[in-house]
C-alpha cells in the first residue's frame, strides 16, 4: 500500500498559516496523484500531528515543512512521531529530512521577482531563528547562495531574534544602503506571512528608505518538488 504522505508545519496563531498550509497539500496532491496527503501541525493549529496519526493505520511517511533543522526538527517532532507510534501500534511511521535540505534559493529568487525587484535593491533575508548553530548556519548559507544567485548584496535577519525596536534589521538594512543599494526588498524565508514577518515589515515601514516586500514561500513548485523527492524513496516501502 501506498504510505499516506502527511505534511507536518510548525503551526501559528494567524489564520494566514492554516491556510498557506492547506494550498500546500493541495498542490501535493495534485503532484502526487493517488496519494493520501494529510496536513498536521507541532503546535498552535489544528489538528495537531499526534491526532492525525491517531487516526491512520499503515505506514506513513512525515515530511516536515521546516526550512532549518532546529529543535522543533530534531527533538519536538520525533517525540511527538514516538509516542503516536506507541498509542498507535497499527501504525508504522518514517521522518524525512526537512524541506529545506533542498534549496529554497529559487523560491526566494521568483518572489522576489514577483515584487518587483530592480537591479539596484539590496536583498533583506528573513527566516525563524533556531536554538540550534547548525540550524542557523544551513540558514546562512542559503543567504550566502541568494546573493551569488542574484548577483548582489544580501543581508539576513533571524526574526526571532532583531532585537529592541528592530535593532537587527536597521544595522542590516543601514549596512545594504552603505554599500550602495537604492531600495530593501524583504525577502522572506517563510512559508506563510504572519505574526513575525509582519513584525519585521513595521520596522521596515519605519526606516526613511524605499521598501519592497516579497511573498513567502508559499505553495511554490520549487517547495512541491521538494515534497515530492523528500516522499519518493519511501513511496513503495512500508515502514518497520
Amino acid at each position: 500500500m501506498t504510505p499516506t504522505l502527511v505534511l507536518a508545519s510548525h503551526g501559528s496563531r494567524d489564520p494566514r498559516f492554516d491556510a498557506t498550509a492547506r494550498r500546500v497539500a493541495d498542490a501535493v496532491r495534485v503532484a502526487l496523484p493517488g496519494v493520501r496527503v494529510e496536513s498536521a501541525y507541532l503546535d498552535l493549529n489544528a489538528p495537531l500531528i499526534g491526532d492525525v496519526l491517531a487516526d491512520l493505520s499503515g505506514a506513513a511517511v512525515v515530511v516536515p515543512l521546516l526550512f532549518g533543522d532546529g529543535f522543533h526538527g530534531k527533538i519536538d517532532l520525533p517525540n511527538m512521531l514516538a509516542d503516536a507510534c506507541a498509542s498507535n501500534p497499527s501504525l508504522s511511521v518514517r521522518r524525512t529530512d526537512v524541506v529545506g535540505v533542498h534549496s529554497p534559493v529559487p523560491a526566494l529568487v521568483d518572489r522576489l521577482a514577483e515584487a518587483g525587484l530592480r537591479s539596484d535593491d539590496g536583498v533583506l533575508m528573513i527566516a525563524v531563528g533556531s536554538s540550534d548553530p547548525g540550524s542557523d548556519a544551513s540558514i546562512s548559507a542559503r543567504a550566502d547562495e541568494l546573493a551569488s544567485t542574484l548577483g548582489r548584496p544580501v543581508e539576513l535577519v533571524f526574526a526571532t531574534r532583531i532585537g529592541r525596536d528592530g535593532a537587527a534589521v536597521r544595522e542590516a538594512a543601514d549596512s545594504l544602503l552603505a554599500r550602495g543599494c537604492a531600495r530593501i526588498a524583504l525577502s522572506p524565508l517563510f512559508l506563510s506571512a504572519g505574526l513575525l514577518t509582519e513584525r519585521v515589515e513595521r520596522v521596515l515601514d519605519a526606516l526613511d528608505s524605499p521598501a519592497v516586500v516579497a511573498g513567502p514561500v508559499g505553495a511554490h513548485p520549487t517547495l512541491i518538488d521538494a515534497i515530492a523527492s523528500l516522499y519518493a524513496p519511501h513511496a513503495t516501502t512500508v515502514a518497520v
